[in-house]
Order: structure tokens, then sequence, then C-alpha cells
């Protein structure tokens, strides 16, 4: 079984590490030509895509695999795998799966409430409109005899490297507050063991939830994390007051609680982090959090991030 990611960033590198021995080869696309090298010393085949440059052998590797990992977000109008290699794709004889990884963020702001797949999409905002129109393409292409999509509709990505302790350490943690704000997140982990369990499902293709057990109020992650630190918290800061960039403060127009039951009850999960406490006691365990600021990697994305993670 031949496995190509569209995009080998964060999550689908985390996948490859902890499910790659299943597949028989692995190739995929990266931004630059000095990842490609680093991942060629891993013996992973990766090749260069980006706007300004388009590796010839992608799209028969694409055609030639058995499992498409699609990670790549889409631009401003477009997502740019489907512009170039949908119809290579489209018309490949192969039986092939197709794993997109979405984003939550396709449901738009629910006040709070509970979202599951019957919920009706209503994106409300540009980014995320693209997102669901990139899910549809998609999801198209799986109703092909030879096809099949699933959509992994993904919450905030958190794991090593990209998580409070580190943003704590480094100093660039902070308790943001909006009155009755939630969040939702999945551990990288979690997604990998969503990824895989969507390439073994027998059924049809069809959108899930990832998301843990927990939504919660961004705060109480920070909070959290200090106390496993041994460390005060930043103090609080109303929304209102908070100097945001523009793309991190749109993530507060949107409260919503992500049902993750089709994911535990049938795609066959069982989350090894199901809740954000349970992956920051893990976390910390292994280290995270220790190291010096300037030893410590680039601090994470907005939590409510997700995806589009190459």
């Amino acid at each position: 079984m031949k496995l190509f990611a569209f995009g080998l960033g964060y999550s689908a590198q985390h996948f490859v590490d902890r499910f790659g021995a299943a597949f028989d080869g692995i190739s995929g696309t990266v931004r630059c030509a000095a990842k490609a090298e680093e991942l060629g010393s891993r013996g992973i085949e990766a090749f260069v895509f980006a706007s300004d440059r388009d590796d010839g052998a992608i799209a028969d590797r694409a055609a030639q695999a058995d499992v498409l990992l699609i990670s790549v977000p889409p631009d401003a109008s477009v997502d740019p795998v489907l512009a170039r290699y949908g119809r290579t794709i489209m018309r490949s004889p192969n039986r092939q799966v197709l794993v997109y990884l979405s984003t939550i963020g396709v449901y738009g702001d629910r006040q709070g409430g509970w979202v599951d797949e019957e919920t009706e999409p209503a994106p409300s905002t540009h980014r995320s409109r693209t997102r669901l129109q990139a899910e549809r393409s998609w999801a198209a292409i799986g109703t092909e005899p030879s096809k099949k999509t699933h959509i992994l509709r993904l919450a905030g990505i958190y794991g090593p490297t990209r998580n409070a302790l580190v943003a704590l350490r480094r100093g660039t943690a902070r308790r943001i507050v909006k009155k009755d704000q939630v969040f939702n997140r999945i551990h990288v982990e979690d997604i990998g063991r969503a990824i895989a369990a969507a390439i073994a499902h027998p059924g049809r293709g069809r959108a899930w939830n990832v998301a843990d057990d927990a939504p919660a109020p961004p705060q109480d992650v920070v909070t959290y994390a200090a106390r496993l630190m041994g460390i005060v918290p930043p103090p609080e800061q109303d929304l209102e007051e908070a100097d945001l960039t523009p793309l991190a403060r749109s993530f507060y127009a949107e409260n919503k609680r992500a049902s993750n039951k089709l994911l535990k009850d049938v795609l066959g999960v069982e989350l090894a982090y199901p809740t954000y406490r349970v992956g920051l006691d893990a976390l910390w365990e292994a280290g995270e959090g220790r190291l010096e600021p300037e030893a410590a990697p680039e601090p994470a994305a907005p939590a409510a991030a997700a995806s589009g993670d190459d």
C-alpha cells in the first residue's frame, strides 16, 4: 500500500512517524527544497509543491498511490491541490482512499452550542467558506466508483512543540477572556489515530469531527499548564482590550462545542488524550516546557486553528 501526502506538515509527519510501517512506500509534497532534502534523509520521498514550483513527478506518484492524505489548505480563492491535480486523481483507475484534513470552522458560530456531523455547515468567514467548498469538491471525487473520501474536521491542534507549556516557557502564552467562550482541541496523536481509522474504515467515505471530549475556555488551558510548571500564569486580559492580530481575533468570533461521538462509536477511535489535561500531563512528563526560551521551538498557532499545517 502506497501513501502520498499533499502537505508533509506537522500532522502528516506525525501520522507517518506513527503509522508509516503500514505502507510500502511514502511520498508527498513540501514547500521548499531544504525540507524535501531533510525528509529524503529519513526515507520519505518529498517533492516541492509551491506557487512558483511544481515537481513533475507529483502527478505520477499521486495517481499511483493507494491512499492520498491532503492537508494543504485552500488559498484565498481555490484549493491548489484540486486545481492542479484534481482531474489526475479523478481519472486514475486505481482504487484510492482520500483523507482530507479540514476544520470544524466550517460549522461557523453556534453561540457555544453542540455541533455534530449532521449539523448543516454555516461558515462565517471567507477562510471557512473556501474550506467548505474544498470539502465538497474532494467529496465529489469520492463518488467515483474507484474512490472514497473521508473529511476529517479537525479541532485546534496541539502536541509536542505546539502547546501551552512551550508558550509559557517562551513567554508568549496569554489568558484572553471572553465570557462563555470555548475552543475545541485535539492532540496530534489522536489526529494520527483518526487518519489510520479512516483509511481502514470499510464503509463509504463521510465527514468526521476530530475533537477531544472537553471543549474548554482557552484561559483554563494556560492556567492548567502553569500549574503543572509551578509558575504563576499570566494575568487575564479581556478580549476587547487585548492586542491581537485580526486572524487571532477572528477565532473568538466563533463559539461551539464539537461532538466526537461518531469518531469514537462508529470510526472506532480510542482517544489517547481525551482531555487537554491528560494531554498536557503527558507532554509535561515528556519534558515539554522545560527547555530554555532560546532553545524552544516556535510558538503554536492559535488554539482554534486547524489543519493546513505544512
